[in-house]
């Protein structure tokens, strides 16, 4: 078979004898040579100062968006010069099964050389070629402010 493999790792250790609500949600991601510690979300009991897989699912999304975008962007000839994507996810408190429904990436991209026009159409070929949104279920728009500097 022909494919991409991608492999990461999970580790907790701990005891959830004491119940649902004593047990610590702090675990140990780690993807290639990087390593990240991870919680539950805080409605979950987990550790608001960690990350939480919601968090990274849309983390996720926003650095596919970026990278697609910037390679769109470079092969066209257009000069980045800088992106930055404030990006959200909801997670219906009553979705059943429960699950993220949508997501809005918010990223504002800085050019020289180029119109604004250009970059947009650059930005929905990159969101159409990219990978993480394509494995999502939930609805993903993209909501773009271009800047042309000087």
């Amino acid at each position: 078979m022909n494919a991409h493999l991608y492999e990461s790792s999970v580790r907790w250790s701990g005891s959830t004898g004491a119940g649902y609500a004593a047990y610590s949600r702090q675990h140990q991601v780690t993807a290639g040579d990087a390593g990240l510690a991870v919680s539950a979300d805080r409605a979950f009991l987990g550790d608001a100062a960690l990350p939480n897989p919601e968090q990274l699912l849309l983390a996720a999304a926003s650095s596919c968006q970026l990278l697609s975008f910037l390679a769109v962007a470079a092969r066209a000839g257009v000069n980045v010069v800088g992106y930055c994507d404030d990006a959200t996810a909801i997670m219906p408190a009553d979705a059943r099964p429960a699950r993220i429904t949508h997501i809005v990436l918010s990223p504002t991209v800085t050019v020289r050389g180029s119109d604004p026009e250009t970059v947009v159409r650059l930005m929905r070929e990159a969101h159409a070629g990219c990978f993480i949104a394509h494995s999502l279920t939930a609805s993903l728009e993209v909501d773009i402010t271009v800047e042309v500097a000087a």
